[in-house]
């Protein structure tokens, strides 16, 4: 129960779920909100929190998963003018034509899977941003990364040190597959490249007019 009622745990664990997602923001997104990730697809939290959450991000993920072959079909069936639009406008005379016809019936039906998963996604997550990045962003890069992975796209990494005030027992919770999740602390910078005309110290020469010390003639 995590000490919560029933009403409070459920919006608790929705608005878990959707934070993770919107960690994916973009940096225009992150500088609106003023709340940028250190680490993109993953969130801290108790062991027991990440484990109850864990199974709404996996079933969120798996609905966003199954219809992208959907986004392919609709796209194939739009017409060229409106494919190459940023936002169809829907008072242009193009528009309108093809709304009226056949060809908006079949790309209403090619969207039905799409549309339908969305709503579920929406109704465990709460959040229209974050079921926007799963189905768009995340789904898609998942799907491209690993095409054989049907479950599995999280993962929960435990942490020694305990929260300080309660002293629980934390956890990261984090997606799969992003490249950003990518330890780079241990990468070694390149050395600075020696210039033509400038010579270590060991080596110089001496010069002409001077001679070892050990070679000079007694006076």
């Amino acid at each position: 129960q995590l000490g919560r009622s029933s009403s409070h745990r459920k919006a608790m664990l929705k608005n878990m779920a959707s934070s993770l997602f919107l960690t994916e923001r973009d940096e225009l997104a992150t500088e609106i909100h003023g709340n940028a990730p250190r680490v993109r697809r993953r969130i801290t939290t108790t062991i027991q929190k990440a484990k109850e959450v864990r199974s709404i991000v996996e079933k969120c993920i798996t609905l966003a998963r199954k219809v992208q072959p959907a986004y392919q079909a609709a796209d194939a069936l739009l017409p060229e003018s409106l494919r190459d639009a940023d936002q169809i406008n829907k008072q242009e005379e193009a528009y309108k034509v093809w709304r009226k016809s056949g060809d908006w019936q079949a790309w209403a039906a090619a969207r039905s899977p799409i549309v339908n998963a969305q709503r579920k996604a929406l109704q465990m997550l709460g959040s229209r941003e974050a079921v926007d990045i799963l189905f768009n962003d995340i789904a898609p890069a998942l799907l491209e990364e690993n095409p054989d992975r049907v479950s599995g796209f999280t993962r929960i990494l435990k942490i020694a040190k305990p929260r300080l005030g309660d002293n629980g027992t934390q956890a990261i919770l984090e997606i799969l597959g992003d490249k950003n999740n990518r330890d780079t602390s241990d990468s070694v910078a390149p050395a600075a490249p020696v210039l033509d005309d400038e010579a270590p110290a060991d080596d110089e020469a001496p010069a002409d007019d001077e001679a070892p010390a050990d070679d000079e003639a007694p006076a």
